[in-house]
């Protein structure tokens, strides 16, 4: 499992900071601020994501993707918990895989084979089978937002957004 002491943090927090978003670092052994699943897995809460070292890059990368789909009002309401809706659910999911693909040295596939690790389910079996063959209503819903090309599965990155 890909974590985030694998990878770069900066350009993880750089990433985020295009969506508004702020990356804060937990120390090692401290409990992770608005974690869902607790343990080592990423945290929300309003504008600002957390995560350890140990944290699953994956996870980080769900959790700011629910930040990621909200508009900037509903942010900030957001604890632990971003949604209760199917549809933004698939299309977090894809998002996250999306995102992936912009930071070096993780790709989508990673981030897809590290779903599956976790234990993510789809109905085709797999999280990549899922991006690629059954998401067609999620790359909708994220076309519509301007988070992605549908057309080309591809991400669409925002100009630098300020940090709340």
């Amino acid at each position: 499992m890909l974590t985030l002491a694998d990878i770069d943090f900066d350009a993880t927090a750089t990433l985020l900071a295009r969506y508004g978003l702020t990356l804060h670092r937990v120390a090692d052994g401290e409990a992770i601020p608005g974690s869902y699943w607790g343990e080592c897995e990423a945290g929300l809460i309003g504008h600002n994501v957390y995560a350890r070292g140990d944290t699953p890059v994956h996870s980080l990368l769900h959790e700011a993707a629910h930040l990621i789909v909200l508009p900037p009002e509903r942010r900030a309401q957001v604890h632990t918990d971003a949604t209760d809706s199917i549809e933004e659910e698939d299309a977090v999911c894809v998002l996250q895989a999306l995102l992936g693909d912009a930071l070096p040295g993780v790709g989508r596939e990673r981030v897809l084979a590290d779903m599956d690790g976790w234990g993510y389910t789809f109905r085709l079996g797999s999280a990549k089978a899922y991006f690629e063959r059954d998401s067609d209503s999620a790359w909708q819903w994220l076309q519509v937002r301007g988070l992605a090309d549908a057309g080309a599965r591809s991400l669409t990155l925002p100009d630098f957004a300020p940090v709340s």
